[in-house]
C-alpha cells in the first residue's frame, strides 16, 4: 500500500490500453492465427522519408533543436498552424491563439487546467475519451455524463438539462473518439450557442479531422468574430504525420486562455519538443498530398469495416469513421469479458465499452472500440472471418 496517496488519483481507473495489454501476458498466438490488435488508434509505421530526413537534418546541425524553447512554441509553427487553420476553417486566427503542447493530451489538461478545479463540473458525451475522464478524476473535477443519441451524436438542448453553477465546461470530440462519429456543423454551432449562453467554454478536440470524411470545413465555429470567447480548439500531429513519439499536439483559444495556459506548460514540460514541431513544421509545409492519400486509405478502410458489419450477424455497428468503429455485442457477457476471451479464442484484441462509459453503464457492457486504421483490408477481412467464428 501507498502511502500517502492522494485520494483522487486513488480513485482513477488504471490507463485501459495498458490494462488491455496486460490480457496478452502469457498467451500464445497459434502461427496461423497472430494477434491482430485493434485496441489503440497509434499509427506504427514510420514518418515519411522526407520528415525523418528533416528531424536527422535539425538534429546534426540545428544546435537549437536541443534547447529550451519559447513555452507555447515555436513561433514558425504557431504562425503555420494560424494561416493554415484560418484558410481550412474560413475564419480569423492570429499566431498569439496557438500554443503547441507536448501532444493533445497535454493540451487538454493545460485547457482544464485553466478552467475546472476540485468540485467543479464538466460535460463529457458518452461514450467518453477515457484520459479525458482521467484527467478530470485526477483534478477533482465532476464529470457530468451526456447520453449520445443516434449516431452517438449529442444534443444540445439534452446537454443543457444537465448544467449547475458548478459547471464550466463542454468537451467534445469530432471526428469521435471512441466513437467515430463525425458531428454535423449544426451540432457544434448549437453547443457553442449553449457554451456562450451560459457562460462555459467549448472545447472541441479536432485530433482526428485530417481523416473526415466530409469534403470542406467541417464547422463555421472560427468564422464567428467572436469565436475566441467561448471556443477553444485542440489537435494532434500524432496521425497524420505519424509523430505519436515526438509529442507534438495544439491549442487554439483566446491569448488572454493562452497566458493562464503557459503557466501550466512552463511547470509540467518547460517547452514542447524542439525537433517534433520541426517535423510538425515540415510536414505543414510539405506533406499536404501524402497526408491525402493517408486520408483515401483510412476512408476505403472504412468502408470494409461498414459492409463487414453489415453482413455480420448479431453485431450492430453504431458509429465509424476516422480510426474507429463502435459497436454493439450480442452475448449474453459483459463487453469486457467478450473481448478477454476475444484474445484467447480468435487472437484479437480490442476495447470494450466498459472503458469508454460510466462504472455499471449498462450501454457499455454491450460496447466494444475497434481501431482499425492499422489493419489494411486483407487484416480486417481476416478479422471479421474470426468474429464469425468467435464462440464464447
Amino acid at each position: 500500500m501507498l502511502h500517502p496517496l492522494n485520494p483522487a488519483m486513488a480513485a482513477t481507473d488504471a490507463p485501459p490500453v495498458m490494462e488491455a495489454r496486460r490480457w496478452l501476458s502469457g498467451v500464445t498466438f497459434p502461427a496461423d492465427r497472430p494477434l491482430i490488435n485493434v485496441s489503440q488508434a497509434a499509427p506504427v509505421e514510420s514518418p515519411p522519408l522526407g520528415l525523418r530526413q528533416a528531424l536527422a537534418e535539425a538534429a546534426l546541425n540545428d544546435p537549437a533543436a536541443h534547447l529550451y524553447g519559447p513555452v507555447l512554441g515555436l513561433p514558425a509553427l504557431r504562425a503555420e498552424v494560424a494561416g493554415q487553420w484560418a484558410a481550412a476553417y474560413g475564419g480569423q486566427i492570429g499566431d498569439d491563439q496557438v500554443a503547441i503542447t507536448q501532444g493533445c493530451n497535454q493540451a487538454f489538461t493545460a485547457v482544464m487546467s485553466t478552467l475546472a478545479g476540485a468540485g467543479d463540473e464538466v460535460i463529457l458525451p458518452t461514450p467518453w475519451y477515457f484520459n479525458h475522464k482521467m484527467w478530470l478524476d485526477m483534478a477533482g473535477v465532476t464529470t457530468l455524463p451526456l447520453p449520445t443519441g443516434p449516431g452517438l451524436i449529442p444534443d444540445a438542448p439534452t446537454a443543457a438539462a444537465l448544467i449547475t453553477p458548478r459547471t464550466r465546461a463542454i468537451v467534445l470530440v469530432s471526428p469521435n473518439n471512441p466513437g467515430g462519429a463525425e458531428y454535423p456543423a449544426e451540432t457544434l454551432a448549437a453547443f457553442r450557442d449553449l457554451a456562450r449562453a451560459r457562460g462555459l467554454a467549448l472545447i472541441v478536440d479536432e485530433t482526428y479531422r485530417d481523416f473526415d470524411s466530409r469534403p470542406g470545413r467541417p464547422h463555421e465555429l472560427f468564422t464567428d468574430p467572436d469565436w475566441p470567447d467561448t471556443f477553444i480548439h485542440l489537435y494532434s500531429f500524432s496521425k497524420a504525420y505519424r509523430l505519436t513519439g515526438h509529442r507534438v499536439g495544439v491549442v487554439i483559444a483566446s491569448e488572454a486562455r493562452l497566458a493562464q495556459i503557459e503557466k501550466f506548460l512552463d511547470t509540467v514540460a518547460i517547452c514542447p519538443s524542439q525537433l517534433g514541431q520541426i517535423g510538425a513544421l515540415w510536414g505543414l509545409r510539405n506533406l499536404a498530398q501524402w497526408v491525402a492519400g493517408e486520408r483515401a486509405e483510412i476512408l476505403s478502410r472504412r468502408t470494409a469495416m461498414t459492409d463487414g458489419f453489415a453482413a455480420l450477424q448479431g453485431w450492430r455497428l453504431l458509429g465509424c469513421g476516422a480510426y474507429f468503429a463502435y459497436v454493439e455485442h450480442p452475448y449474453d457477457l459483459a463487453s469486457d469479458e467478450v473481448c478477454k476471451r476475444l484474445v484467447t479464442g480468435q487472437s484479437l484484441l480490442m476495447l470494450p465499452g466498459t472503458m469508454f462509459q460510466p462504472a455499471g453503464s449498462s450501454e457499455g457492457r454491450r460496447q466494444i472500440r475497434i481501431a482499425f486504421a492499422n489493419v489494411d483490408a486483407t487484416g480486417i477481412a481476416e478479422m471479421f472471418k474470426r468474429l464469425r467464428a468467435f464462440q464464447p
